[in-house]
């Protein structure tokens, strides 16, 4: 009897497997299989065996990180390595609140909870704070040192402080030693990054305190028995569950003890952009007697607007930060190691850039500088900055000094044209917007968006050709472009590095910027470069147009290095920009159509910035079969002296 070897799930070659193994047998020989209700058996052991062969295939690959594809065997499978997926991060925004006047009492308390509501889309957002803030009154006194009255300012513009979009909420749970007890957050929404807790034992809760404080750990390194810490770890539904000591590792807590839990709800990416906000909060005296300000109500001045909000971590960044988080080991030596790491402790992160001193030139020994790309905006703030640093001094090696430098973007933009046969197509439109799209889908691919990014030239064109039957052709070019962030008023030297070749043309005009005005200069003025004899440098000037001429305001601005693809301006005192937000955008040809973000570079597809035009292919349509008056498109470009 033959030996059948089942590997394969088709239900219809598992039936031909099951009567090619009843035909072997002499009882079955010239059985027709078909034609009886034998066959009703055999689908029905061919089913049986479909679906305990699926199901076999599942529990073996839900076994391994990398097959996994159901989000809580996904997470099981990285606590067993010690990995914690992110959590939802609240959207945030830095303010100050003022207005609170005739206070008296030496200080004011700002409870924690809602703070304050913003507008968002035309939606109310809830903004809260995880735990109190207590400031001193500025006090005035009469000639006999009684209070007459006093004001109260929560954080300032140069020291704000964060407000969370999201819901405050608060959990208790009283241990219970005789059963299996675990301490469960019924929120499957949280923020972990805002959890507080604190363990009151009996003469705490007695005397009506909070309790201890207990602080949140990755690790149980470092650690004794008297630790007061406590673990965090991702459960069914996107829920976390609360781990405490044991004794040996950690502090145990005593039976009858309350646990408190502190922390905000959030929908993450809801709040991102709010920045009009009125205060809904809670005031409260130093001597706990709720405080209701006399005047107007207090005033919500906003530093910074919302952003950073996100979602939960997902299954396939848990899948490929989870090793390296592992094989990190806890402590920041190679830039994987510290790209799994800044991942942990600022978990808004969406690309990270490690670029050791030594490799700078000049060479900077014993230092590392980080660029990070938050998830839901471009920077970084400066609270952020600090806390990461001093996070990362608990992973660092003594003696390696990081530095966390503002985001650089290298914007990719195109200037396309498109050619069409008009006989395949009725609505040229269309067509033009359904090119986007597919440029926009590709511009959100991975092979872009990240440090390291490259923009692959010849999948720009595929995509282009394949948007539609309609389309016969194409052809692109490709520009790069730096946003200069300009100092007013300031004499200050910049420098752009673009780090790609630039495309050099002997008459120069390689290098166009937007409009500028400079001290001394009423007219807008813009940058332009001339080529050295060697075509490797150049150097930069400041014109201005004058009846389609240039006219040279300042004949040596700075330099350019076509190799290295960088810019230097010398000293120069900018006093306002065409753009908004002091900006100069700056742009250049590459050598290479293939552009990559290089170091601390982070590529961009920007498809708003790019030209998208529709040419009728002549030929194809017929209105020209010799090819006569057929419009052709040049590859190359150099174009006007301004930047549009």
């Amino acid at each position: 009897m033959p030996v059948t070897k089942f590997t394969n799930l088709d239900f219809e070659q598992i039936k031909t497997s099951i009567k090619d193994y009843l035909r072997a047998n002499s009882n079955f020989t010239d059985f027709d299989f078909e034609g009886s209700n034998f066959s009703v058996l055999i689908d029905t052991l061919a089913y049986n065996t479909y679906i305990t062969a699926f199901n076999s295939n599942m529990v073996v690959n839900e076994s391994f990180l990398d097959s996994a594809t159901v989000r809580e065997n996904v997470v099981s499978l990285a606590r067993n390595i010690g990995y914690v997926p992110r959590s939802r991060t609240a959207s945030k925004a830095s303010v100050y609140i003022d207005g609170i006047d005739n206070v008296l009492t030496s200080s004011l308390i700002l409870k924690a909870g809602l703070v304050g509501t913003g507008n968002q889309d035309n939606t109310t957002v809830s903004f809260s704070i995880p735990e109190d803030i207590e400031v001193f009154v500025d006090a005035q006194f009469d000639n006999k040192g009684a209070q007459l009255g006093g004001t109260a300012t929560f954080g300032t513009r140069n020291e704000p402080i964060e407000i969370y979009q999201g819901t405050y909420l608060t959990k208790t749970f009283i241990v219970n030693q005789s059963l299996d007890q675990r301490f469960i957050l019924d929120n499957s929404f949280i923020d972990t990054s805002t959890l507080y807790v604190y363990v009151a034992d009996a003469e705490q809760q007695n005397t009506g305190l909070i309790g201890t404080p207990y602080k949140k750990i990755d690790n149980i390194l470092n650690i004794d028995k008297n630790s007061e810490t406590f673990l965090i770890q991702e459960i069914q539904d996107e829920r976390y569950e609360l781990l405490f000591g044991d004794g040996i590792f950690g502090k145990k807590i005593e039976n009858g003890a309350k646990i408190t839990v502190q922390y905000i709800v959030t929908d993450g990416t809801q709040g991102n952009g709010s920045e009009n906000f009125v205060f809904s909060g809670t005031l409260e005296s130093a001597t706990g007697t709720p405080f209701t300000n006399t005047g107007n109500n207090p005033i919500i001045n906003t530093v910074s607007r919302a952003g950073n909000g996100g979602d939960i971590e997902t299954i396939d960044s848990i899948k490929y930060f989870a090793p390296r988080l592992y094989a990190a080991q806890y402590r920041a030596v190679t830039a994987r190691d510290y790209e799994s790491i800044i991942q942990q402790i600022y978990p808004n992160t969406e690309s990270v850039s490690v670029v050791g001193g030594e490799e700078l030139d000049p060479p900077q020994f014993g230092t590392v500088f980080l660029t990070i790309k938050p998830q839901n905006g471009d920077f970084v703030s400066d609270f952020d900055k600090t806390r990461i640093l001093s996070d990362l001094k608990n992973y660092s090696l003594t003696g390696i000094n990081q530095k966390i430098l503002d985001l650089k973007v290298l914007y990719i933009e195109l200037d396309s044209y498109i050619y069409y046969d008009n006989s395949k197509v009725e609505a040229i439109e269309e067509l033009k917007t359904k090119t986007i799209s597919g440029l926009t889908l590709y511009s959100n691919s991975v092979d872009i968006n990240k440090f390291g990014g490259r923009f692959k030239y010849s999948k720009v064109l595929g995509v282009i050709d394949n948007i539609n039957t309609a389309i016969t052709s194409n052809i692109t070019k490709v520009r790069i472009r730096r946003n200069l962030n300009a100092l007013l008023n300031r004499y200050v030297q910049y420098e752009l590095c673009f780090g790609n070749q630039f495309n050099v043309k002997p008459e120069g005009l390689n290098i166009k910027s937007t409009g500028f005005t400079v001290l001394g200069v009423s007219e807008t003025v813009y940058l332009t470069d001339t080529p050295n004899a060697d075509k490797l440098t150049g150097t930069i000037s400041i014109v201005k147009e004058l009846n389609n001429d240039k006219i040279v305001v300042v004949e040596e601005a700075g330099t350019v290095d076509y190799i290295k693809g960088e810019i230097n301006l010398t000293t120069i005192n900018i006093t306002s920009t065409v753009k908004s937000n002091n900006v100069i955008e700056v742009q250049a040809f590459p050598d290479s159509n293939d552009i990559i973000g290089l170091k601390d570079l982070y590529l961009k597809f920007s498809i708003s910035d790019s030209t998208i035009n529709m040419v009728k292919d002549t030929i194809s349509s017929g209105d020209q079969i010799s090819g006569v008056g057929y419009k052709v498109t040049s590859s190359y470009t150099n174009g006007d002296l301004i930047r549009a």
